[in-house]
């Protein structure tokens, strides 16, 4: 098996070469229907490994006024500030993850989690904790299937979550997704998990 550094020049070579698989082109349903059903438009919110950021033109355009992106990849970023500059609802940062250290009411998850070694996801359970307010929320999809190449992405399934999140979360929902793209269609699960 092929061993890949997965650290920031990865992920910006990556950006760099075009080789962004993971972009879908826009917010995938499981996360839109998830946040057509939020009510306060005020919430602090996260949005970790980033991207493109499609849902945050998403909620955006739903009313919600503090939304930050957080990326490690430099050319995402740079990006992402040319787009969205002078808009204060939105702050874009170019920092680790695991190094960020602010305080969020809704972490939205999608594609992060993956992208991950799996060596790193006691550590991205327990940060993810910490940046959570009391009665905040984990929201977001996870792949419920294993990849043939090395990853990333990096699989997992509903029971490996349940164990990795239950002693940190209250797991309120962790359910195959029934509105998944037709490419991962029966691959994912959807997570709310609080805190």
């Amino acid at each position: 098996m092929k061993e890949t550094s997965i650290d920031q020049a990865y992920w910006e070579q990556r950006w760099l070469n075009g080789s962004t698989g993971w972009d879908v082109g826009a917010p995938t349903p499981p996360l839109r229907e998830y946040i057509d059903q939020l009510t306060d438009k005020s919430i602090r919110m996260l949005i970790p490994g980033c991207g493109n950021a499609y849902e945050a033109d998403y909620l955006l355009s739903k009313g919600f006024t503090s939304v930050t992106l957080l990326d490690i990849a430099k050319p995402a970023v740079e990006k992402l500030r040319a787009r969205y500059a002078g808009d204060d609802r939105i702050r874009v940062l170019n920092e680790d993850f695991f190094r960020h250290q602010q305080s969020y009411d809704l972490i939205l998850e999608q594609t992060f989690f993956c992208a991950l070694d799996p060596a790193l996801r006691k550590d991205y359970v327990e940060h993810m904790r910490r940046l959570l307010h009391p009665r905040g929320t984990l929201a977001g999809v996870l792949f419920s299937r294993e990849f043939s190449d090395p990853g990333p992405p990096f699989g997992g399934n509903k029971e490996e979550y349940e164990k990795l999140f239950s002693p940190f979360f209250t797991i309120h929902t962790l359910a195959p997704c029934y509105n998944s793209i037709g490419p991962r269609e029966g691959t994912e699960v959807f997570m709310i998990a609080k805190t």
